[in-house]
């Protein structure tokens, strides 16, 4: 088994990295304590949703048994405390993604309903019938449906990059799909079913000297690598925090400053307005304009207490600890007779797809269940990929920073298992 690389955490208290082993920040996550059909779990699952370290449930906690009140609303000091504590973390999550201002992010439930934000305002404002958008054979369906929506009432086409055999995009196709017509790029950063990293900065700056705006879906890329939108030049980049350790209710849409300001709002309501008569109703300036009502006041609490958390990781080291976890699973998988994998492009992370010959995915999952492994067994949400690959499933094993080499050990010792059972 290989050595784990340190991993820097924080010490807050005297702000000055202390370094752990990897294997000391499975501790911080107290659901990996527990035990699956009396075997210590591997949860290999964390690109459908990650576990949450005890800082993130801390904070949820404490803003529920200290100050809870709603935001932007009252004077008094429960009131005071948590709009504090809420636009914190929209100014975390700036400095996250290295955004201008904290002003150009928009708290939403999840990516999804980022991309359809997108879709509902900036898409039905500026697309008319005959403007193209261009997705890929990558994508999740959030990145997806929205858009055939929009084709419905709209009238607009969609063009597709296709995928190569080895999972990454074709890009002299992407190239030749690029006209005067198109008018958006809507593209995965990482693929939540293979793993591949997508070339965003050259496909951005491809379809912005064509006169495209471009949706980055960064939801599976902000865990695995460092995303800075400004480098990358994005109009629009969307993630959601249960995969960025953080809880689930709360996501984040990124957007540049000129194009929200020009966007209409998403849906009408309290908060998200200057001023209300019955004739006439005028709206706040981006990022209120799109969260009407009461926001996830103590879920946005929670994804920036899991972006402080991440803040005190040595992110390079955490990579390559996954990276490594990558590499040894890919490498034993391949040693097993009848095992095809699915994640080969050359540019991929912590995401290893694959099939046993003559065993169904879901029969697969069972039995690693039954040995303590949490995998994911299905279509992942990508239909379209899954019938370009010739299967309706695959079996997907997902690393993050609290796995270890011995979860790789056991999920090949797992595929072994189902082998002889159903041989």
């Amino acid at each position: 088994m290989k050595p784990a690389p340190d991993i820097i955490i924080s010490d807050m208290s005297q702000m000055k990295p202390t370094p752990r082993p990897v294997g000391a920040l499975r501790a911080d996550f107290p659901a990996l304590a527990q035990k699956v059909n009396g075997r210590p779990v591997a949860y290999l699952d964390s690109a459908a949703s990650a576990q949450k370290p005890q800082a993130v449930i801390d904070a949820m906690t404490k803003v529920m048994t200290e100050h809870y009140a709603n935001v932007h609303r009252g004077v008094y000091t429960f009131g005071a405390k948590t709009s504090a504590a809420y636009e914190s973390a929209r100014e975390k999550t700036a400095r996250f993604l290295n955004a201008a201002s904290e002003k150009q992010i928009v708290f939403t439930r999840n990516a999804t309903e980022a991309i359809n934000l997108v879709a509902a305002t900036w898409g039905e404002t500026f697309l008319q019938a005959g403007d193209e958008i261009i997705l890929t054979e990558l994508e999740h369906h959030a990145n997806i449906v929205p858009w055939h929506m929009l084709r419905v009432r709209k009238g607009v086409v969609i063009k597709v990059v296709p995928v190569r055999a080895d999972g990454a995009l074709d890009m002299q196709a992407f190239e030749s799909l690029l006209s005067s017509k198109t008018k958006l790029l809507a593209v995965t950063h990482m693929s939540n079913a293979l793993g591949t990293v997508n070339p965003v900065a050259d496909m951005i700056a491809k379809a912005h000297a064509a006169g495209a705006k471009v949706l980055v879906d960064g939801s599976q890329a902000v865990v695995h690598l460092n995303v800075d939108v400004q480098a990358l030049d994005a109009d629009f980049y969307v993630f959601t925090g249960h995969k960025l350790y953080g809880p689930s209710g709360i996501g984040v849409l990124y957007g540049k400053a000129d194009i929200l300001a020009a966007m209409p709002p998403y849906q009408g309501g309290g908060e998200m307005i200057e001023d209300v008569t019955f004739e006439r109703v005028t709206y706040k300036e981006p990022p209120y304009r799109f969260e009407a009502g009461t926001p996830a006041i103590v879920e946005a609490i929670g994804l920036g207490a899991a972006i402080d958390w991440l803040n005190g990781i040595d992110k390079d080291a955490a990579l390559a600890h996954e990276a490594k976890l990558l590499a040894e699973a890919e490498e034993k998988l391949r040693a097993i007779d009848g095992v095809r994998i699915f994640s080969t492009a050359p540019e991929r992370a912590s995401i290893l797809s694959f099939e046993l010959t003559g065993v169904h995915p879901h029969d697969m999952a069972t039995v690693f269940d039954q040995m303590g492994l949490c995998v994911r067994a299905g279509h992942h949400c990508a239909q379209p990929l899954m019938r370009k690959l010739g299967v309706t499933a695959t079996v997907r094993a997902s690393f993050a920073l609290y796995n270890s080499m011995e979860d790789v050990e056991r999920l090949a010792e797992a595929i072994l298992k189902a082998k002889r059972l159903f041989e």
